[in-house]
């Protein structure tokens, strides 16, 4: 696993034992093994949007602090630049970029995501709250439970992010805004 990887499960169990939550209560919260928890925390597997967003759900926390390790500055505004943001590589085929990560207590989470096609199968994830994604450019299948959408440049799709989705470029490079709500 990268070095990131190790990283944010290492500051999952700090923030855990911290809130003297044992890995038990995390992993039935957040319905995973207990082992599977535990691997996530060594960074032995790599992490979802979703499951990040949940454990910090749990944690009381943003996603950011998991991710980062920096705590966010309070502020009553947030400005990234183009092409900026922090950046959150999670897997081989996805590029995230948070566009708000100074601000804290955010009520939502703005990504600026940039998908490589892949072939083979996808993995639905879910997280609580509802999540609004805009096509900047390319194509991409947006699935949603069994229903399959295409959506390009100028689309946009609302949904309710507890139920199982996932996103996957169809025709190269393509980018999206994904604002997820809390």
């Amino acid at each position: 696993m990268t070095e990131q990887i190790i990283e944010i499960g290492g500051r999952l169990k700090g923030l855990r034992d911290i809130m003297d939550i044992s890995p038990e209560k995390m992993a039935d919260e957040l319905k995973i093994s207990v082992k599977e928890y535990i691997a996530y925390e060594n960074g032995e597997l790599d992490f979802s949007f979703s499951f990040l967003q949940n454990a910090a759900n749990i944690l009381g926390v943003d996603v950011v602090d998991i991710i980062s390790g920096e705590a966010p500055r309070l502020s009553t505004c947030a400005l990234v630049r183009k092409g900026e943001g922090y950046s959150i590589m999670r897997r081989e085929a996805y590029d995230y970029k948070h566009l708000a990560f100074t601000f804290r207590n955010k009520k939502a989470e703005p990504f600026m995501v940039t998908v490589e096609p892949k072939e083979g199968e996808i993995t639905l994830h879910s997280h609580e709250g509802q999540e609004f994604n805009y096509m900047v450019s390319g194509s991409i299948e947006f699935h949603i439970g069994d229903i399959v959408y295409e959506l390009n440049e100028g689309d946009s799709v609302y949904f309710d992010s507890s139920l199982p989705h996932a996103m996957r470029a169809v025709r190269g490079h393509s980018q999206f805004i994904a604002v997820v709500v809390k």
